[in-house]
């Protein structure tokens, strides 16, 4: 079991997830384990000169894309435990 953790781990570090806050204005882009890979910003969203929106919008953007990262990893988790007998339910 140990050595298929493993083996999940390494494929959700190779995939990526991104999400986008404010119509599309920031892109948060995370791999499966939920650590940020690229951040983007639309030019025209840093020319209004909100900066606090901006820093909303980035931490939207991020916290949506690492919540999906947990999701995913925890359906990869949940698949390889169901194959097994345990007599009570792992912790995700």
């Amino acid at each position: 079991m140990q050595g298929r953790l493993t083996e999940i781990q390494t494929q959700l570090a190779q995939q990526t997830l991104t999400v986008a806050s404010g119509g599309g204005m920031v892109q948060a882009t995370v791999d499966g384990r939920g650590h940020i890979r690229a951040i983007k910003i639309d030019p025209q969203a840093v020319s209004q000169g909100d900066v606090e929106m901006l820093e909303d919008l980035v931490l939207a953007a991020v916290a949506e894309a690492q919540k999906r990262a947990a999701e995913l990893y925890q359906a990869e988790v949940r698949k390889l435990a169901s194959g097994l007998p345990f007599p009570f339910q792992l912790p995700l």
